[in-house]
Parts: C-alpha cells; structure tokens; sequence
C-alpha cells in the first residue's frame, strides 16, 4: 500500500486528504510545519509527499530544496494558492514534480497522485532496457539514461528526474517535434495531470542549464504553434 505523506498546517487539508487517502487506499502521514514534516519524511519514508507553500518554520518551497539535498527521489506535489509561471517556476526549481492551485477537485489530486505514483513504481522497477540504457550523445551534450545524468562538455549538469525525462523523450527521436500533450502525457501519464504552462516552465529550466544562451537555443528548440524538438548533428 502506498503512503502519502502531508504537510499543510491547515487542518481541514489534513482531514480532507487524509480521507482522500483513506477513500483511495493509501496509508497516509501528516505534518503541520516544516520542521516536524522533515523527521516524519525520514521516519516515515513515504511514497509521495504533498507540501503546501505556506507553512511554519520551513516555508514548503525551503523544505522541498532540503528534502532534494538529501537526494531523496519522492514525487513532490506542491499545494499553493497562486497559480501563476513564476511561482511554478520556483517550485520546479528546487525540485518538485507537480503544483496543485487550490482550490482543488479530489477528482484532479487522485489523477495527479495515481500518475506520480505509477511512474515512481517504474522508475524503482528500472524502465530502461539494455538498449536504451546507452548514452545518447548530441553534440556535446550527452545523457544516461540508467543513470538519470546529464553532462554538457563533460562536466555534470543538475537536472531534475522530470527535465531528464523531458530531454530524454525528445532525444528518444532528435529532430521530431513533440507537442505540449505529447510531453504532458510523457512526463504525468495523462493530460488532465498537469497545467499545460508547466511544460514552458520546465523548457525554460533546462534551457538555462544547456544553452550558452537560452535566449537563442542550439539544442532545445521550439517549433512555433506546434511543440519542441531536441536539435541533432550539432
């Protein structure tokens, strides 16, 4: 059984998801600060870890880049009353999966919650086979695939599991357009999973950790109206 771990020090959303969890079949945990949700994670080990923005002693955007630094894997879903590119941008910066606007449906948290699951399911079951756990070089870019490391010019490049897993979809064929729904069902399982917006949100991200500038792309490029393409022969 799955655990979900929570952490809001808005006792509703505690009681609310912890039905949810109950209703869906998952064990479920909660924290109402930042400080105390960051030993339960370690005590708790959960599968998926929901964390609002505005909670005590550890703000959720500070305890999400801590729990990254202990390498921990865990999905992230991040609650927040602002749904704007910015405050996405953030998030996805120190390291979560998902940003979930409140208010929310049940209905779009279950969606998000199943996918996010399933994917860490295939993840820690190792979803490369042997051929595609080969190194795949362009230009001087270079990915590995069983690995989840990038490296640009030899040196290592810090992407998230989800821009990796963007980059490898889109080098899985070099000069193939992907539209956003493409990369939205690749990265979430389902297009009702994610705010198409994230998608820009995460081109953004990696294009500033790949590009010598981003501004004017050699790798990652987009394709006016259409979606993104991974260059090739560069």
């Amino acid at each position: 059984m799955s655990k979900i771990m929570v952490i809001d020090d808005d006792q509703d959303i505690l009681d609310l998801l912890e039905q949810f969890a109950v209703q869906y079949g998952y064990e479920f945990a909660g924290a109402k600060d930042g400080t105390a949700g960051l030993e339960r994670i370690a005590a708790e080990d959960p599968d998926l870890i929901i964390l609002d923005v505005m909670i005590p002693s550890i703000n959720g955007f500070e305890l999400c880049r801590r729990i990254r630094e202990t390498d921990i894997k865990t999905p992230i879903i991040i609650l927040s009353a602002k749904g704007d590119i910015v405050d996405k941008s953030v998030g996805f910066d120190v390291g979560a999966d998902d940003y979930l606007v409140k208010p929310f449906s049940i209905e779009e948290l279950s969606l998000r919650v199943k996918s996010h699951l399933r994917r860490q399911r295939n993840l820690t079951q190792g979803p490369w086979d042997n051929a595609g756990s080969q190194a795949i070089v362009i230009g001087n870019l270079e990915l590995l695939p069983a690995s989840y490391e990038a490296r640009l010019n030899g040196a290592p490049v810090a992407l998230s599991s989800k821009e990796f897993e963007l980059m490898i979809l889109l080098a899985s064929s070099p000069g193939e357009v992907f539209t956003r729904e493409q990369i939205i069902r690749h990265l979430w399982g389902s297009s009702d999973c994610a705010d198409p917006s994230s998608v820009t949100v995460y081109i953004r991200r990696i294009r500033e950790k790949i590009e010598a500038d981003p501004a004017h792309p050699r790798y990652l490029l987009t394709v006016w109206r259409v979606g993104y393409k991974l260059a090739h022969g560069q």
